[in-house]
């Protein structure tokens, strides 16, 4: 397909006739396209913004601004949002110790809920009408951004070029390069997308059923091959220090446990789960941080938690991060479950220790004032204190009384 003018609903925008637009911006082959597109062909005056959820160092972000302008956009915004996507969503995921398919810590379902927001509220401050991202029509992204542009700004117009146009790569790079646009179109064998809570690897072998990702293809190589225990310290189930380092923010745990754990190649998988638009997809990651601290808080919650607390924490958490994962963050229902998941966490305060290894770990033991494993009120298997065998003897009768009245009388 050749790009041109007749190939959008917005061609015929009349000269001179400029409006500005919010553009999701991260400085990579399709929103490249998107600035130049809707800049040049459409008369927009592109204003770009990147949120980081800290996937990009400052030398990195300070790159993605000059190529912005240097790509003609009005104005570039870059944010910080690693602080509030951490308080927004990831805590809530470690209260609820969520895993997609009891897999996947939805490292990038959740921080495209973060960009989107951040985004919409971008639109307002610009007093915009119109937004645009860089999504295609074939995954779970474009439904995530449109679904909170709807409910955010819903008298703002989305314009999706990508997926609007059916565009192939090699047409976004026939059209950039047409432009007089500099800069590295050899793509990468694998695609990398990096944040607070993990990092996904996408390439050939994840677009079959069968097939993994070489070593070469994970971001972090494995270095460490000597055993380590790390101990981990929670506040009301929040990381708050890594072996006895203190951090003012859980944001900050979380980034330094990653640089300790990331070395052993701990972490890596490959997630195979359904997607919004209906259709099964596969997807590599790497998440050494999570997947610890996620084991780690569950280990010291089955310690500190009631039994039915436990249960119905689970039940919820599970509609919660699938809830999440379809991008419906805006539910009031949310909120409800975030209050259900905070209300948990009054006791779970401790220590957990963990043995790290070459592409494993494994939890050693917790301990905590909270700890309900209290060897005051017994030993299981061995003795207790609160109560005599007389008294188990007689609970014994009466808890399983209506199931042998129901036998009594059926018998067959």
């Amino acid at each position: 397909m050749s790009i041109n003018q007749n190939n959008h609903e917005h061609a015929n925008i009349p000269p001179g006739d400029v409006r500005s637009i919010v553009l999701g911006f991260s400085g990579g082959l399709d929103t490249s396209f998107c600035v130049k597109y809707l800049g040049e062909d459409q008369g927009y005056d592109v204003h770009s913004i990147i949120v980081n959820t800290g996937g990009f160092s400052e030398d990195e972000l300070k790159k993605i601004e000059e190529h912005a302008y240097k790509l003609g956009v009005k104005t570039h915004t870059t944010i910080d949002a690693v602080k509030g996507y951490y308080d927004r969503i990831i805590k809530y995921l470690v209260f609820g110790n969520v895993l997609k398919n009891n897999t996947y810590p939805l490292s990038v379902s959740a921080e495209r809920l973060v960009q989107a927001l951040h985004i919409a509220d971008h639109v307002k401050a610009v007093g915009a009408k119109a937004v645009a991202h860089g999504s295609t029509g074939a995954g779970n992204d474009q439904v995530r951004f449109d679904m909170v542009f709807h409910i955010m700004i819903p008298e703002v117009e989305i314009i999706t070029p990508i997926r609007d146009l059916k565009l192939s790569r090699e047409e976004e790079i026939e059209y950039l390069k047409n432009k007089g646009v500099d800069m590295n179109f050899e793509k990468a064998a694998y695609s990398i997308n990096k944040g607070l809570w993990g990092t996904s690897v996408g390439g050939k072998e994840t677009l079959k059923s069968k097939g993994i990702l070489p070593e070469e293809a994970w971001p972090t190589q494995v270095s460490k091959h000597d055993s380590e225990e790390v101990k981990l310290h929670f506040e009301k189930g929040e990381l708050t220090a890594v072996n006895d380092k203190t951090f003012s923010h859980s944001s900050a745990a979380i980034q330094y446990l990653q640089t300790i754990a990331g070395a052993y190649g701990i972490g890596r998988d490959i997630h195979v789960g359904d997607t919004i638009i209906g259709i099964k997809g596969r997807v590599g990651f790497e998440a050494a941080a999570p997947m610890v601290i996620l084991k780690a808080h569950h280990a010291l919650e089955k310690h500190v938690l009631t039994k039915w607390q436990l249960s119905w924490k689970d039940n919820i958490a599970n509609f919660y991060g699938n809830w999440l994962h379809e991008g419906q963050i805006l539910d009031p229902v949310m909120r409800d479950i975030e209050a259900f998941l905070q209300s948990s966490q009054q006791n779970v305060t401790g220590d957990v220790f963990v043995q790290l290894m070459p592409y494993r770990f494994q939890i050693i033991g917790i301990e905590s004032e909270h700890d309900l494993m209290n060897s005051k009120f017994g030993k299981y298997g061995e003795m207790n204190t609160g109560f005599t065998g007389e008294d188990v003897r007689g609970f014994s009768k009466i808890f399983g009384n209506q199931t042998a009245m129901y036998h009594f009388l059926n018998k067959a």
